[in-house]
């Protein structure tokens, strides 16, 4: 626990429920590897808590392990000798036990314990309603990585649980700028391409280590079939979902640049009204995302395209699994070298374009821009704007990202400014325009009304 790193806003929010003088009810929600179970563990440090992880088992299996636990965290060893047969009757053995301190219940996993035990959330809220709200000493925690169940069956209105959390926290991958933490000796360029293939997911992150090479960080992690990220895509889906070869062809498709049904019906061969089915789950799972052309009149769904938005399924679903048989033959260095090498940089400004649309939001804080506003990108026919900043102030930001060496920057205005002559704006908004690069070309000159912002503008002036 000692290289716990960030999630200081979340800390803070749980520590203030701790404090309070009132039962607590937090969902703690998002997507595996987020660093869910870490969050947990570090606040229930030095506080009276029992943490339960639940599994696919028998409902009686799971009952008996939970007071196991019980007896071994709570100190109370006749906990393990009893043989409950609830969920109610074990729960209350438990809380019973609490003293003035509050007691902290955590039930992580807690789609698993509802999938064996279906009664449980009513379980529950009985439990909350008429015991738990009135003695105002236990903060239960219910943690979930399927967030389409969190939503549904804890803050669904048709929950038993509803409206009786008394807050919640969706823990999301960390931003590019928190991911940099993990590897600040590095260059900007190299936490970026860090970024770039692990996103942040600290479980990733911490498996490139700053005494290797990016080279070697790919080697090491992914290009052996000792390697610890070498299968991980295909443990966290088979955990998830079944027809994994349709899910796998959606996933290749994807990372391969295909972004719509029609495009992806055609490559895996799935009807396209089925497609829909398998996207939907891979959303849900907080893996893949739907978008539209950001403007202010509401697009056609037929402009709908999707995203891979975790990085490293990305970079696994178009690198590693189509080399599944050659990573087993061949050596790391071979494959790095003639599979992955003469297509990467391709592969990072793809994710550059990502790291950007994530960036302008910053850049309004730090420009001290209060309006409203949306961030996304724009396409229709004739052309891809990577970069759309829609603001309530009758502003839109349009803007061009260019990875690589870029010799003249005042070529790459001009192609944004052809660009923006295909934006619709009918209502006559000013159009800005917004340059990303890595590294700005020294003596640089652009014309008035142009920004332009390379890796150390966005992330903060660091080095």
């Amino acid at each position: 626990m000692e290289d716990f790193l960030g999630r200081v806003e979340e800390l803070q929010v749980l520590e203030r429920a701790y404090a309070s003088d009132r039962h607590e009810f937090f969902p703690i929600y998002g997507r595996r590897r987020v660093g869910k179970s870490q969050l947990i563990l570090h606040f229930i440090r030095n506080k009276p808590a029992l943490y339960y992880l639940g599994k696919k088992a028998t409902p009686l299996l799971q009952i008996q392990e939970f007071l196991q636990e019980a007896a071994r965290l709570l100190q109370e060893p006749l906990l393990a000798q009893v043989t409950p047969t609830s969920w109610k009757e074990a729960l209350r053995l438990v809380t019973e036990r609490a003293t003035s301190k509050k007691l902290v219940l955590v039930l992580d996993e807690f789609q698993w314990m509802v999938q064996a035990s279906p009664e449980l959330p009513s379980v529950l809220q009985e439990l909350i309603d008429r015991e738990w709200r009135t003695r105002k000493n236990i903060f239960l925690i219910l943690c979930g990585s399927y967030m389409g169940f969190m939503e549904r069956e804890v803050l669904g209105e048709k929950s038993p649980l509803f409206g009786r959390r008394t807050g919640q926290i969706l823990l999301r991958p960390f931003s590019y700028r928190e991911a940099a933490l993990f590897h600040p000796s590095w260059s900007l360029a190299e936490r970026a391409r860090t970024y770039f293939l692990c996103g942040g997911i600290p479980f990733y992150l911490r498996f490139f280590s700053e005494k290797r090479s990016l080279e070697q960080n790919i080697e090491e992690n992914f290009l052996s079939e000792y390697a610890p990220l070498y299968r991980e895509p295909d443990f966290l889906l088979r955990e998830e979902l079944r027809e994994l070869e349709k899910y796998y062809g959606v996933l290749m498709s994807l990372a391969g640049g295909f972004r719509t049904g029609q495009e992806m019906a055609r490559l895996t061969g799935i009807d396209e009204r089925k497609i829909h089915y398998y996207l939907q789950h891979l959303i849900q799972l907080g893996y893949v995302r739907r978008q539209f052309p950001l403007q202010k009149k509401k697009p056609s769904r037929r402009l709908v395209r999707y995203t891979l938005d975790d990085p490293l399924l990305c970079f696994w679903f178009r690198f590693i699994y189509p080399q599944l048989a050659s990573v087993m033959r061949r050596k790391p260095v071979e494959v790095w070298r003639q599979t992955i090498l003469p297509h990467l940089e391709s592969y990072f400004g793809s994710r550059f374009e990502v790291l950007c649309r994530e960036a302008l939001p910053v850049l309004y804080q730090e420009e001290k821009m209060h309006a409203p506003f949306e961030v996304g990108e724009y396409w229709d026919k004739s052309v891809q704007i990577d970069v759309v900043g829609y603001r309530q102030d009758r502003v839109i930001d349009l803007g061009e990202c260019k990875w690589g060496s870029v010799p003249s920057l005042r070529q790459v205005v001009k192609e944004l400014q052809d660009k923006s002559r295909h934006y619709p704006n009918e209502e006559q908004h000013t159009l800005n325009h917004r340059l990303f690069v890595q590294k700005k070309p020294p003596r640089a000159s652009l014309p008035p009304g142009v920004l332009c912002h390379d890796l150390k503008d966005l992330y903060g002036g660091r080095t």
